[in-house]
């Protein structure tokens, strides 16, 4: 974005949706419940997103790290994901919203990567807000499952190592056709990015919320645009 627009919405806002798991604890509940009542505000910031003009909304949903988690959790988390895309993917469809997952999708559960595959499929077409699920994802291995693809095909012949850039780095990754990220929101009070998006992260704004995930709404969010618009985006550059 150049720095003429910074009293402009953000073109693409990622967020890293922590504290379900708080959240529950400070209930007496389960994880799951936690997990469970994270789903309406992914519904309440589509909408704030789609209706403030965000063209791309990317949404930490597990993390390559997460894996290590209990198979209890992580089983519910993906039974929720598939329940989410059956009930809310004709309303992306309605909505102009195209669904697409990132990742290394190939380690999810069947059900679950042929729900995000079929919901991919009907809302391919749709162009007015981009909702990039970032499922099994890790910077870290997508930068090193790229690096590999990019010495491969040079090693093949298929690219000449002196006509390497910053391009032919990016093209390889799973988050190749995402823009630079404008804001990275974090909810629940931790101040750190997780190994999300490190590579489109160069340049983004960043803004942390001690709000836990369940309870961010609209008017969070509109706060976290509000702090965007007024910040300064020189990009290296002077006024």
């Amino acid at each position: 974005m150049d720095p003429a627009e910074q009293n402009n919405s953000p073109n693409h806002v990622g967020i890293i949706m922590d504290g379900n798991g708080r959240w529950a604890q400070a209930r007496g509940l389960g994880r799951s419940e936690g997990h469970r009542a994270g789903a309406e505000p992914v519904r309440v910031i589509l909408k704030a997103a789609h209706k403030h003009k965000v063209r791309f909304l990317t949404l930490y949903t597990f993390s390559t790290e997460n894996w290590s988690r209990s198979d209890l959790e992580v089983n519910n988390l993906f039974s929720l994901l598939v329940e989410y895309i059956d009930s809310e993917t004709l309303e992306l469809l309605r909505s102009g919203v195209r669904l697409v997952a990132m990742g290394d999708l190939d380690r999810l559960p069947p059900q679950a990567l042929k729900a995000l595959r079929q919901a991919e499929e009907i809302t391919s077409k749709n162009t007015d807000l981009v909702l990039t699920l970032a499922l099994s994802y890790g910077s870290r291995s997508e930068l090193t499952q790229a690096a590999k693809t990019l010495a491969i095909d040079a090693k093949e012949s298929r690219l000449d190592p002196n006509s390497i850039t910053q391009h032919s780095l990016l093209e390889r990754m799973w988050s190749a056709k995402l823009p630079d990220l404008d804001l990275l929101i974090r909810t629940g009070g931790e101040k750190r990015i997780s190994n999300f998006l490190l590579w489109h992260l160069a340049y983004a704004e960043l803004f942390f919320t001690d709000t836990l995930w369940p309870d961010f709404g609209e008017a969070d969010f509109l706060a976290a645009l509000n702090d965007f618009k007024a910040r300064k985006r020189r990009f290296g550059r002077t006024d």
